[in-house]
Order: C-alpha cells, then sequence, then structure tokens
C-alpha cells in the first residue's frame, strides 16, 4: 500500500490581509477564522486520512518559528522542509520531492499538495475528495487536480476546462485558463464545464517526476542536484532554478491530469471582504476576534480587532481592521484597496515596521 502525504506550502508572505498579515507573520499564521491559525486548520484537515508523521510544512527558514508555533501538536516530528529562498511553486515542489525521497519515502508514494492559507468549513468532503483524487493517481498513474464548482463568474481565479469523464465523477482536463474577464467568466459559468483551479493538486511521487521531465526539462534538470547537496551548496543550485509555478511548468502542459470537482465549501480569503462568507453574522455584522461588541443602528460591516471592544452605530458596508500599530477604515466595495496602502508605505522608509 502507498502511503499518502501531506505538502503544505506555506512560504507565502502576501500583504492582502494587511496590517494583521506583514512580512514578519502572514495569512497563513494568523487566526482569522476560528481560535487556531489558517496553517494548523489546513493540517487538522487530514486527521484520520494522513497521520502526523507523515505531514510536511515547506517554508523558507526565517518563517521556522512561525511554522512551529502555528503548527501546534498537527506535526510530527522534523516536518519541516526549507527552501533556501522564495522561489515559486515549481522549484519549492521538486526540491520538496527531493527530500521525501532522501528520508525514506518511495515514489510509489502519493503525496497530497495543497495551499496553507485557505478555508474549508467541510472537513470530512474535503477528505472524502481526497480519498477519491489518491485512488485515481494511484490508478491512473495521473496528477489528479481539485477543482471548485464556480457558483457566480469570479475574474480573480484561474478555470479549468473538464474534458471527457476518465472514470465516474472524474474528468480529464482538457485546457488550463488563466484569469478571465468579466464576459468570459460568464460564459465559463454558464457552460457547466469549467471549475475554478484551487491550487490543489494529488499524485505519486513517480508521476510527478515523469511530468517534470517531460513537461520542464530545463527545471527537472536540477534534481539530482537537489538531492545529493545540502546548505550552502544546495541554495546555490536552487537559485539557478527557473522561478516558474507549477501550473507554467508542468500542469498546463501535461497530458496526464485530471480533475475531481470538489464535494466541500473553499474560500482563498483573497481579501478582508472574504471573511464574510466563512464566518457567521453578529446582528448583521461579521466580527472576527472581538472581545465584545456593541451595536446600533449597523450592518453588512467586516470588523478584525482582536481582542477589543467595538461600537458601530449608523455605519454600514465598511472594513475595519485595527491592531497595535494601524487602523484600516473602508468600505467593503475598495478591499482590493490594500495594495496601495501597502505600496504607499513601501516608499516610506520611516514606515517599514508595519510591512
Amino acid at each position: 500500500m502507498s502511503t499518502v502525504i501531506t505538502l503544505v506550502m506555506a512560504g507565502g508572505q502576501g500583504t492582502r490581509f494587511w496590517p494583521e498579515s506583514t512580512s514578519k507573520k502572514p495569512k497563513q499564521y494568523l487566526s482569522l477564522v476560528g481560535e487556531e491559525s489558517l496553517l494548523k486548520q489546513t493540517l487538522d484537515r487530514f486527521d484520520g486520512l494522513v497521520g502526523k508523521e507523515n505531514r510536511f510544512i515547506v517554508t523558507v527558514t526565517e518563517q521556522e518559528k512561525l511554522a512551529l508555533e502555528a503548527s501546534g501538536d498537527s506535526l510530527g516530528n522534523d516536518s519541516l522542509i526549507f527552501e533556501p529562498s522564495g522561489r515559486n511553486t515549481a522549484p519549492c515542489i521538486l526540491l520538496s520531492l527531493a527530500h521525501l525521497l532522501n528520508n525514506g519515502y518511495s515514489e510509489d508514494d502519493i503525496v497530497a499538495i495543497v495551499p496553507s492559507d485557505h478555508v474549508i468549513l467541510n472537513q470530512q468532503g474535503f477528505r472524502d475528495t481526497i480519498k477519491v483524487a489518491s485512488l485515481a493517481a494511484a490508478k491512473d498513474d495521473a496528477i489528479v487536480t481539485i477543482g471548485i464548482t464556480p457558483n457566480f463568474p469570479h475574474t480573480g481565479f484561474g478555470y479549468l476546462h473538464k474534458g471527457s469523464e476518465a472514470s465516474t465523477g472524474i474528468f480529464h482536463v482538457a485546457e488550463f485558463k488563466e484569469k478571465p474577464d468579466a464576459n468570459t467568466a460568464k460564459e465559463y459559468v454558464a457552460s457547466g464545464e469549467y471549475l475554478w483551479n484551487a491550487g490543489m493538486f494529488v499524485s505519486k511521487i513517480s508521476t510527478l517526476l515523469r511530468e517534470f521531465k517531460e513537461c520542464s526539462p530545463e527545471t527537472f534538470s536540477f534534481f539530482e542536484k537537489l538531492k545529493e547537496t545540502s546548505g550552502k551548496e544546495q541554495a546555490q543550485i536552487y537559485q539557478q532554478m527557473p522561478a516558474n509555478s507549477i501550473d507554467y511548468a508542468v500542469m498546463e502542459k501535461s497530458k496526464h491530469v485530471q480533475v475531481v470537482p470538489a464535494i466541500f465549501d473553499w474560500n482563498d480569503l483573497g481579501s478582508w471582504d472574504a471573511l464574510e462568507s466563512v464566518i457567521s453574522p453578529k446582528e448583521g455584522n461579521t466580527l472576527a476576534a472581538c472581545r465584545a461588541h456593541y451595536i446600533d443602528n449597523s450592518k453588512g460591516n467586516i470588523v478584525y480587532a482582536p481582542e477589543k471592544h467595538v461600537t458601530l452605530i449608523d455605519v454600514q458596508d465598511l472594513i475595519i481592521v485595527s491592531n497595535e500599530q494601524s487602523l484600516v477604515v473602508m468600505p467593503k466595495s475598495k478591499s482590493q484597496d490594500v495594495k496601495l496602502i501597502v505600496n504607499a508605505i513601501k516608499e516610506n522608509k520611516e514606515l517599514s515596521d508595519l510591512l
């Protein structure tokens, strides 16, 4: 029997949840939904499916302490794989496969590769979907990605075009589509033939290595060197690798990709307004991590204010974020403008501690 391994990619440093998400503590280490960090919630989704000793986090050395603290008791020993530097997902995954093979795993073992910062509330549905994907990956020698049935024409996600049925409920991927414009997204959703690309996939290690070699030989040419080296020497090799995403390097070119439509909810928490869809409202408002609240004639607001008493009077549809150093107030319709704040702060060296 093959072993199923969880590989959680957690080295990102996104700032879409600034001022809470910073380079010192990125989003995956925050407790935005519930009491546990997003990283720990990701690991705990594999309870009953993947043992703690077979769960690995891929990150950078600067985040070692954060990763261990945020994971709590959801990891085994020696479960961190370190990228020498942030380099995109294709080199990150190839490095991780080298690490696994060097530490006793077999090419016949299966890896479930997932992001560290998404929200999935239906954990049983997630586990059932991963089981189906694992069986298909083993049986068909394919890379099996997880697709999300779109419930509206989102322009911020990539899409998967379903091809013919590979087996019951599992489809060949006809094509990967980049983020579409609004009209194209509407056409995708109306057709019923497209799924959101959630960046989760399951495969035998041998299948991934074969497809790296076939689809991205320049990247794969570094594999044996990654296996044979460590420390500074490995870091120098890593810096020479093409900094491509796994989608560009392998998935979009491979002829052996299948998709399983997810039977669970999914939210990639792309901006503060996404909290509205994953946190139950209180008196018509979304309140996250607040100590207590007083609300009068206010609705549609999203508030993140850890351990603070929050008062809302005659305000509607605002995002309010407060921590020890910063306060952000903006209309929900402007949630994507957080990046403008971050860019402005980057230009002021005196404010670098806020990032």
